[in-house]
């Protein structure tokens, strides 16, 4: 008796990746001992959209911006950026499309280096110029970007003389010289006086009303300090999600007082919040 076969079955084919999604956490968790520093976060940020992350120190805001710049890997749940799966991805290669700005990578910049220097060398993705030689195209684009940042005049100095919103302000240009697919930025007006954040603040509001800008996700746990132009925000407490969603609609003082554990009230004016005690 002649066998016959089965017909073939087709094979499976991985889901479409949505080309307007750039971050996508799906029921994420990070464990450290017992510890979970997120838990079960899941979270969309699509090309055209600005986000600001905002919670108390603790709350998971790093943490996630860690996962979302392919620096740290979930114990559970799925983490894809930039349309790639972490754990199937080389994330050295994925970094390249990813600007970002923290206080650990700033901490590592040679305080002698001018500011030119700090920023063409994400060319190269190194902190510290040597002996690697730059393409006329790359010295422009880091002395656009210094402009663009009002830094054009310091290109010369050395980074460790520099004012610390002169420091935030090279950081910002350097994270986008490489014009990334999406740019990240970790708490950027810490640490900067009353002049020093307001600066910032301009700035990343024209940044963000950009519409050739990549993707931006702004860390911090100052109302005071989201630039206008930004569109969403999500609000985390000790690990978790306490809201999400459009800025108008999230960032509400119920929303606000849950994320930090008091009653607080939010007023906005011209497109910039302030919160206090209630």
């Amino acid at each position: 008796m002649v066998g016959v076969s089965a017909p073939a079955q087709p094979a499976m084919q991985p889901p479409a990746v949505d080309p307007d999604v750039v971050i996508d956490l799906d029921s994420v968790t990070v464990r450290r001992g017992t510890t979970d520093l997120v838990r079960d976060v899941s979270w969309r940020v699509e090309l055209d959209e600005r986000w600001v992350v905002l919670g108390p120190n603790g709350a998971g805001k790093t943490t996630l911006l860690n996962l979302a710049s392919a620096r740290l890997h979930p114990t559970r749940g799925a983490v894809h950026v930039l349309g790639e799966r972490l754990g199937r991805v080389d994330v050295h290669e994925l970094r390249t499309r990813i600007g970002l700005a923290s206080a650990a990578l700033a901490g590592r910049i040679p305080p002698d280096e001018t500011v030119r220097d700090v920023v063409v060398t994400a060319s190269y993705a190194v902190l510290g110029r040597w002996r690697e030689s730059y393409d006329r195209v790359d010295v422009a684009r880091a002395g656009a970007l210094l402009e663009q940042l009002g830094m054009a005049a310091l290109a010369d100095r050395r980074y460790g003389t520099l004012s610390e919103g002169e420091r935030k302000r090279t950081q910002i240009a350097r994270a986008l010289m490489t014009d990334p697919e999406l740019l990240l930025l970790d708490e950027p007006a810490a640490g900067l006086d009353l002049g020093g954040r307001e600066d910032l603040v301009r700035r990343l509001a024209e940044l963000a009303q950009d519409p050739d800008a990549p993707a931006l996700v702004l860390v911090t746990h100052h109302v005071e300090e989201i630039p206008p132009g930004f569109t969403h925000a999500l609000l985390l407490r000790e690990g978790g999600v306490v809201a999400a969603g459009l800025l108008h609609e999230t960032l509400t003082a119920e929303n606000l007082s849950k994320t930090f554990g008091l009653p607080l009230t939010l007023d906005v004016a011209d497109g910039r919040y302030t919160a206090r005690s209630a």
